[in-house]
């Protein structure tokens, strides 16, 4: 029977106190147990962490996997970031032979396509911050006061901009080759949910978010 450990984490104790973020990462679970679990299953604990994902010392993390490894189950989370945001923290998981790692918007994903994907997660949000950091300091030197409401929209649609722009990057090698096979924009959205793809929301993908992507990457 296959056996899993529930791990959820919220970043703060005002999101802890509310339930926000933990609701849904249950529901993106609750999806995974439904659509992709082998059954029979048991889920033999699910614990909560109220920490930031930069933190490496985490209690509730440590006891989920200590029953990981006392019973030979898979660790689930929502989403790889509820686990962690360090890369290092989750090479650390993917080379422990005793711990089996299952993300649930990524159903299909072995322990290497985690690790990639985290290295990739990493060195994104580094670049987004470095980006948004120029953007500012362009915008002070032009005599911009910085720190009202305008300069933090700004801050925001610059990482959000680079943030899609990157996403659009990793999925080139999936998306390119299949416009170039003549494929419609919803026949490459049906391909990519069936690899256990999202979108970076955690959607599925529709005809419509593969063309952002694509007018991002630009012709071909």
């Amino acid at each position: 029977m296959k056996r899993y450990v529930i791990y959820l984490r919220v970043s703060s104790k005002e999101q802890g106190r509310s339930g926000l973020g933990i609701e849904a990462q249950r529901r993106d679970i609750a999806i995974f147990l439904e659509r992709y679990s082998d059954v029979p299953f048991e889920v033999l604990g699910e614990f909560v962490e109220i920490q930031s994902g930069a933190d490496n010392e985490r209690p509730e993390l440590a006891k989920a996997l200590a029953l990981v490894r006392k019973h030979r189950a898979e660790l689930l989370v929502a989403k790889l970031d509820r686990l962690s945001r360090k890369v290092s923290l989750i090479a650390s998981l993917t080379d422990d032979a005793k711990v089996a790692l299952r993300v649930a918007s990524m159903p299909n994903a072995d322990k290497f396509q985690l690790h990639l994907y985290a290295a990739l997660a990493e060195q994104e949000r580094d670049f987004i911050s470095a980006r948004t950091k120029a953007a500012l300091q362009a915008a002070k030197a032009r005599g911009t006061v910085l720190g009202g409401v305008r300069d933090t929209t700004m801050a925001r649609n610059v990482a959000r901009a680079e943030s899609a722009a990157k996403g659009a990057q990793k999925l080139a090698s999936v998306v390119l080759p299949l416009k170039q096979a003549g494929k419609s924009t919803r026949q490459i959205a049906a391909a990519l949910n069936e690899l256990g793809l999202r979108t970076d929301r955690g959607a599925e993908w529709q005809a419509m978010t593969v063309k952002r992507v694509l007018d991002r990457l630009g012709p071909t």
